[in-house]
């Protein structure tokens, strides 16, 4: 029972992989197959719940911490194939593999949240990583797109400069502790009064930060956005940085709260992020990479609730993360059912998207505004809620220029929301979308709004969550 959503996601693998060897495919029914094994990972996710156990020797910890992260994971997952249905932007050829990996990433990152022990942890990640790696050159290039093949290889290098320093600062951690254990390795790290721990946790954090885009280790995003698929991006974008949170939280939390060094530099590092995600975006034409740089910006907020150093500080940081998931699917979903190939779309091949698709349009303006902290939506109220946690330890300089590179990214929205609303539509082909895109619309839609207007429930769920890794 404890790890059936781990096991749905395996069966999941291992059926594309019996697909692939198969000459005869039907795209339909696969995508109708991958869809139902990712309802069938929601809820058990959602059965299991509220499951307490370890398995392998203490290596994989089900708690109400992991639960909440595989929730999170499995109803993004449903969200991302809803998005990306028959996988139009990806080569005929290997669609039951990019199936496959996707499933196996999502394994991954399921296993990544639960893990804590430093081996465990390894091979998760990379479990998750290299399943993406070779997700993003999977791309059709029918359209005469080859950029997937340099973001592929930017992608993986990149990771891999990573993942080594992930591994350079275990094993300080392993010579400073003796133990792989977070368990054990809390109480044997002063980083106080050890400046090689303090290095070391901060070797092994830029591993997360990778994946989390903050700056500096933001490098690929922009390339691997645009490079790689729309559905790809939309996966890319969204459900691995949910795994790199619960791992930041896990290892922050292992740095004493008095430990101002680690504070200052996440400080540093989120305004770094947020100004240069910002501002870089304000120039953007393609779509994909204006969110990528967003999406840096949007890192840069996380960290605001992970310096605070304080459950509630880490609790607004797992509320924002899963709204960030969705408000981006939404945008993503937009966009895969506007491009008619899978090409990549610029803000102008938006434009008079109210009168060729009104319910992607709505999307759309919902996602968009949720992005740019508008309220009812759930970006709003997780940026008020970062901004008053990080104002309440008394970090009111990075407030102000939270707030400010706040202003500057309604700018760069609202200019999307503007060309589907106000510009002419032109020649522009009229969008048709099927049933499931316009009932998984509707839900996102719902689920955005109800997160901002309603947070409290989720934030006393998150709040309790993190509190049993304390």
């Amino acid at each position: 029972m404890a790890i059936l959503p781990e096991l749905v996601l395996l069966t999941g693998a291992l059926a594309f992989f019996g697909l692939s060897l198969s000459k005869e495919i039907n795209d339909v029914q696969m995508n109708n197959t991958a869809i139902f094994l990712g309802i069938v990972t929601f809820i058990c996710s959602l059965v299991s719940l509220s499951q307490n156990t370890m398995f392998f020797s203490g290596c994989y910890q089900v708690d109400l911490f992991s639960q909440f992260f595989k929730l999170t994971i499995s109803l993004g997952l449903v969200f991302v194939l809803i998005a990306g249905q028959n996988l139009k932007g990806i080569d005929r050829s290997v669609r039951p593999e990019y199936y496959m990996f996707l499933f196996i990433s999502c394994l991954g990152l399921m296993a990544l949240v639960s893990a804590v022990e430093l081996i465990t942890l390894f091979v998760s990640l990379e479990l998750s990583s290299f399943a993406l790696y070779l997700m993003v050159p999977m791309r059709d290039d029918q359209t005469g797109i080859r950029e997937q093949m340099e973001a592929g290889i930017k992608y993986i290098l990149f990771g891999v400069l990573a993942t080594g320093f992930m591994l350079f600062g275990m094993s300080y951690i392993f010579g400073l502790t003796g133990t792989t254990y977070i368990k054990d390795i809390i109480p044997g790290l002063q980083v106080a009064s050890h400046p090689a721990a303090f290095f070391a946790v901060v070797m092994v954090l830029s591993a997360f930060f990778f994946k989390l885009a903050i700056f500096p280790l933001h490098f690929w995003v922009p390339d691997v956005y645009e490079g790689a698929s729309n559905e790809t991006t939309c996966f890319v974008a969204t459900i691995p940085k949910l795994g790199a949170v619960a791992l930041l939280i896990r290892f922050v939390i292992m740095v004493p709260g008095d430990t101002q060094v680690l504070i200052y530099l996440m400080m540093v590092l989120a305004i770094c992020s947020m100004f240069y995600g910002n501002l870089i975006a304000l120039v953007q034409t393609d779509v994909k990479r204006m969110l990528g740089y967003s999406g840096i910006a949007h890192a840069g907020f996380i960290l605001l609730g992970l310096l605070t150093m304080n459950a509630s500080g880490y609790a607004t940081a797992m509320y924002y993360i899963t709204g960030y998931v969705f408000m981006n699917i939404a945008c993503y979903t937009v966009l895969y059912n506007v491009s008619v190939n899978g090409e990549n779309l610029s803000i102008t091949d938006l434009n008079g998207l109210h009168k060729r698709q009104p319910m992607l349009a709505f999307l759309l303006a919902i996602g968009l505004f949720a992005l740019a902290g508008i309220p009812p939506m759930v970006g709003f109220m997780g940026e008020f809620l970062l901004l008053a946690g990080a104002l309440k330890q008394g970090y009111l300089i990075l407030v102000i220029l939270a707030a400010i590179n706040a202003g500057i990214a309604i700018y760069y929205y609202l200019c999307v929301v503007k060309a589907a609303f106000t510009a002419d539509a032109g020649d522009r082909a009229d969008v048709e979308i099927n049933t499931i895109t316009k009932f998984g619309s509707v839900v996102l839609v719902l689920i955005i709004i109800f997160m901002g207007a309603f947070p409290s429930k989720i934030i006393a769920f998150a709040d309790t969550a993190v509190k049993t890794i304390m």
